[in-house]
């Protein structure tokens, strides 16, 4: 095994504090580690050093009770990293406007990393992204800048993320942690350590293997979604129930699992990393035509809900140009604040260039961050008998709990429900979509 620093002032160092890093970095420090929390951003290391917990879904408190135990510390001195016996990496791969990847923020998180990296010390990606990444991309990076040989200095891993934001039963000590190495001495180090704190580790064969997990696990989800969402408009013009439908065919023991259909796909995985190996089989010369054509159909869902609006108004002797539209839901799935790549957006730009009013409502997202081109800094429409009353129709995007969709069917006239939510004996006509 790479023998550890000896003279290490914490455990692990966290790069990239946000939904994957923050629930890491307390579970380490549950575990009893001193844990060094760093990001380039100094305003969310100032924000996480006064004890505020910036992720909806985790307690209030969190972050101020692990502070308390004093071993936690955030920082946005990157020199701070050489103190520390490994280093995982947690930082975005998005895709850029042509769907190919955008390693960017694995790169930039390298070369902060590499000329504070010491004999000894373990990197860890989780960053999605396809393989041969770690191996080739973020090792030549920390070689360059550091000096140092990966397999022989330092130590080199790839652990796949498996955060679900929202979901009271992921919890990282209790979730199979896959892990693979540059060199098995690279294996030792990774599972001494994630064994820290995880209880079931699946070491496979090397960092392109364990990539490549990642990438199956979101890529099976997005071709299922894509399945169901197909399923629903078809078994919608039979007058068939597709929620129905699922709810029956998951009761068999064996052969099948449920995935449900919605206005899209949104979220930091599932719309963008299946698109990851898309882009690097080109370069076997392989078309992804399952991968592609689930893509289209997820794509095409804003489309489709959209449209069953503009079909009920016009049955209803109504018209979209000038009436109030609210949609419910901005997050990309229910009980969190994550907004990226919601279809909510899309709804709501396809339901604006049509001419209508449109107002949101999520309490998670109560106004609207940058990047959203003209909807930024738009704010939550406040919950009430009146403003309720004053919109044509409502679009359920996101099936936040907590919200009162029976009020909703009283007071909007027509209600178009994506998400299987609403009340169909209320006042309302309710679209299913």
């Amino acid at each position: 095994m790479i023998a550890k620093p000896a003279d290490a002032k914490h455990e692990v160092a966290i790069v990239g504090l946000g939904y994957v890093g923050i629930p890491l970095a307390l579970g380490f420090v549950n575990a009893g580690c001193r844990v060094l929390g760093f990001d380039a951003d100094g305003g969310r290391v100032l924000e996480l050093q006064n004890g505020h917990a910036p992720l909806a879904h985790l307690p209030p408190d969190a972050i101020a009770k692990a502070l308390q135990t004093k071993r936690l510390e955030f920082s946005a001195d990157k020199s701070r990293l050489s103190e520390c016996e490994a280093v995982i990496i947690c930082v975005p791969t998005p895709l850029r406007k042509h769907q190919d990847p955008d390693l960017s923020h694995i790169l930039d998180a390298g070369e902060e990393i590499a000329p504070h990296l010491r004999r000894g010390m373990l990197v860890s990606l989780e960053s999605s992204t396809y393989p041969g990444t770690t191996r080739e991309e973020l090792r030549a990076v920390l070689e360059k800048g550091s000096g140092l040989k990966a397999g022989t200095d330092f130590a080199l891993v790839f652990s796949p993320e498996r955060e679900d934001p929202g979901n009271t039963q992921s919890v990282i000590g209790d979730m199979p942690k896959v892990i693979g190495g540059l060199t098995p001495a690279c294996l030792e180090r990774g599972q001494d350590l994630y064994g820290r704190v995880i209880k079931h580790l699946v070491p496979v064969k090397d960092c392109d293997t364990a990539e490549a997990v990642k990438l199956t696990e979101n890529i099976f989800r997005f071709i299922n979604i894509a399945l169901v969402n197909e399923l629903k408009r078809i078994y919608s013009s039979m007058d068939i129930d597709i929620w129905e439908v699922i709810d029956a065919a998951k009761t068999k023991p064996f052969g099948f699992m449920p995935f449900y259909p919605g206005p899209g796909v949104g979220g930091h995985c599932i719309p963008i990393d299946p698109y990851y190996l898309t882009w690097k089989a080109k370069e076997f010369n392989y078309d992804t035509r399952f991968i592609e054509l689930a893509g289209q159909i997820n794509r095409s869902m804003p489309y489709y809900v959209v449209n069953h609006l503009l079909e009920a108004m016009n049955a209803a002797g109504r018209s979209l140009r000038g009436a109030r539209v609210l949609v419910l839901g901005l997050a990309y799935k229910p009980g969190i604040s994550d907004d990226r790549e919601s279809p909510s957006y899309h709804i709501m730009d396809l339901l604006a260039k049509k001419g209508a009013e449109v107002e949101y409502y999520d309490e998670h997202v109560p106004k609207i961050p940058p990047g959203h081109g003209h909807w930024a800094g738009r704010s939550s429409m406040l919950w009430s008998e009146r403003n309720l009353s004053d919109c044509a129709a409502a679009i359920v995007c996101t099936a936040h709990r907590g919200v009162h969709y029976e009020q909703l069917a009283d007071l909007v006239p027509l209600v178009i429900d994506a998400c299987n939510v609403v009340p169909k004996n209320r006042k309302a006509h309710v679209v299913a979509a």
